[in-house]
């Protein structure tokens, strides 16, 4: 079983000593299921990228901007669940952040959404 806390803590500081500025863990994979926790420092952006066919954003720690484009879907803080869209989107750290992402792909060739 995962401490998220803990989880959370560790990645925060590789993540400050790392050049780019982020670290990352998947902790649970089932199947099409797979959670991973994702630390950013202040400023630090996911560049933008396709959304798997479900996902949602958990933020553990600090603050963090959803974007579509140039155009903002969210900001979301520290205990906030965010059900993430399925355009192409980037993740911006509004400071030192840490957020659980979990995905549902699909599996062996079928759609989840199906």
């Amino acid at each position: 079983m995962a401490n998220l806390k803990e989880l959370a803590e560790s990645h925060m500081a590789a993540a400050r000593s790392e050049e780019r500025g982020r670290s990352a863990e998947l902790v649970a994979h089932d199947g099409p299921l797979r959670q991973t926790v994702i630390a950013l420092t202040d400023g630090t952006r996911m560049a933008e990228h396709n959304s798997p066919p479900a996902a949602s954003l958990q933020v553990l720690a600090g603050r963090v901007r959803v974007e579509l484009e140039n155009e903002t879907q969210g900001e979301f803080g520290e205990g906030e669940l965010w059900i993430l869209t399925h355009e192409r989107h980037s993740v911006l750290a509004l400071e030192d952040s840490v957020f659980l992402l979990t995905t549902v792909t699909s599996q062996q060739g079928q759609d989840s959404r199906s």
